[in-house]
């Protein structure tokens, strides 16, 4: 889990200059998500949304397949991602939990649709800089296919 500036994530030229695993990790992991679930359809993976419970920051997009889950990170147990992300979040917020919620695919390239569900705002991958999904397909390409 990664923290940026709030500046940094408001400027899209300093948020797309960022290091692709912190641009993953802070504002884009749904853009990685659907690059997933796009390239790897054969795969029995799906979207869940950590959603913080109310009052608490840290929102983060994963696919899993129930075992593993993959993120900015590649591939990780499920049960040691989750441990590891509650112990990181409350560093920053003591007494952060979360909830994995499921969310279809097109959520995660559509502003519209992801307002549908309470507290959660994705951008959608034209809304960088630049066009996200090259720069996620890219990315994904570092890993080993499921």
């Amino acid at each position: 889990m990664y923290r940026i500036d709030e500046a940094k994530k408001r400027d899209p030229a300093q948020r797309w200059a960022l290091p692709d695993r912190v641009f993953f990790a802070c504002g884009a992991c749904h853009i990685l998500a659907w690059a997933f679930l796009d390239c790897y359809r054969h795969a029995d993976f799906r979207a869940f949304w950590l959603k913080p419970d109310a009052g608490f920051s840290g929102n983060h997009i994963v696919v899993t397949d129930g075992t593993r889950i993959f993120d900015y990170h590649g591939y990780t147990h499920r049960d040691r991602f989750l441990a590891h992300s509650v112990a990181k979040a409350r560093r920053w917020w003591p007494g952060w939990q979360a909830t994995l919620v499921s969310l279809p695919p097109d959520v995660l390239i559509s502003e519209a649709k992801s307002r549908t569900y309470d507290r959660l705002w994705l951008r959608e991958p034209g809304q960088f800089l630049h066009d996200a999904l090259p720069r996620a397909r890219a990315f994904l390409n570092r890993f080993p296919v499921p």
